[in-house]
């Protein structure tokens, strides 16, 4: 069965009763077309679900020389620092980035933002920190796509993922918490929407069930201190606890405040260890042992092969990531029993 052709701007001006030269003025914002012959325009296009054909645009301009960054509308370190890295690395080798916030919780918002960056012409497109929408992501753009971590449903020739060692951290960290002694490590979590988050989590089953420890419930923060701190008043409430891996430093933090407030010592008593290696982490009390992400380098990176696809057409898919570091401080030791 041969594939539906999208429509194109011949059917847009058949359904607005214009011509198609008007078709052509209105999507390329050009004057001289009437408000009321503009709207009707439009709302043909959104009728049909026609999109300007920006790959043949770009084949009779040249290259836009512009790459369109999907980003998740946060603050947090590593949305933000990846944000900034693309954008340094991208100016370095000639590039301009057009960025499109989504938030969580908005409906169909990544499809959405993909949509408004192919219209205003790219070359390729970043995902940053992709999370679940509740839906089934399906996308097949005329462009390469890089995605700084996993994102289920995102497949084909021309797809670059990189910065998804969510995993592989998860492991490091409870593995070294194991190493020292630990009969097991309890989890304060990411979000449950963020693939980060669910891939943090995976990695510390997997190690304990690789070592046949017993495996707590986990907690779920927000990735905020404050979260971060009322999951820690519950886990220095239970005398059972040892050790905790934090799914971010930021929670990191608030857990150290809540252990200290019931007079739990870190590490005599209880030993944490966070992700992220944020700038504070080393100046905690005490510092702070995490799984370092540079960001900055996976952000530079990914870009790197993501531009490699779009300058020389290759049609294979990437998946690259760069090892996740442990950075061991003074928030760890054996249990009291053990030393």
């Amino acid at each position: 069965m041969s594939k539906r052709r999208p429509p194109g701007g011949t059917d847009v001006a058949r359904l607005a009763g214009v011509s198609q030269k008007t078709v052509s003025r209105v999507m390329n914002g050009e004057p001289y077309v009437s408000e009321e012959v503009r709207e009707r325009v439009l709302s043909a296009a959104r009728k049909l679900g026609y999109r300007r054909n920006t790959a043949a645009r770009a084949l009779n301009l040249g290259r836009f020389h512009r790459i369109g960054v999907v980003s998740l509308g946060s603050s947090l370190f590593g949305p933000s620092t990846s944000l900034v890295a693309l954008e340094r690395r991208a100016r370095e080798i000639g590039y301009a980035l057009s960025v499109v916030n989504t938030f969580e919780g908005e409906e169909g918002g990544i499809m959405k933002a993909v949509e408004s960056l192919l219209e205003q012409g790219v070359d390729g497109i970043v995902l940053s920190e992709p999370i679940d929408e509740g839906q089934v992501f399906r996308i097949d753009p005329d462009v390469p796509v890089l995605s700084l971590g996993e994102l289920p449903g995102l497949d084909g020739p021309r797809v670059v993922i990189t910065g998804a060692a969510g995993v592989g951290s998860g492991l490091l960290a409870t593995e070294h918490l194991l190493g020292l002694g630990h009969a097991t490590v309890w989890h304060v979590a990411g979000p449950s929407p963020w693939f980060a988050a669910r891939d943090r989590t995976r990695g510390w089953r997997q190690a304990l069930a690789a070592a046949g420890a017993p495996e707590p419930p986990p907690l779920e923060g927000d990735w905020t201190p404050a979260s971060g701190y009322r999951a820690g008043r519950i886990l220095a409430a239970n005398p059972e606890v040892t050790a905790v891996f934090v799914a971010n430093d930021d929670m990191a933090i608030g857990v150290l405040r809540a252990l200290a407030e019931a007079g739990r010592a870190v590490p005599e008593q209880v030993s944490v260890v966070g992700m992220d290696d944020i700038p504070a982490a080393g100046y905690l009390s005490p510092p702070l042992t995490t799984i370092r992400q540079d960001f900055e380098a996976i952000a530079a990176h990914g870009l790197a092969l993501l531009v490699e696809q779009i300058e020389s057409g290759a049609g294979t898919a990437i998946h690259d990531d760069l090892p996740p570091h442990l950075v061991v401080r003074r928030s760890t030791a054996p249990p009291k029993e053990s030393t």
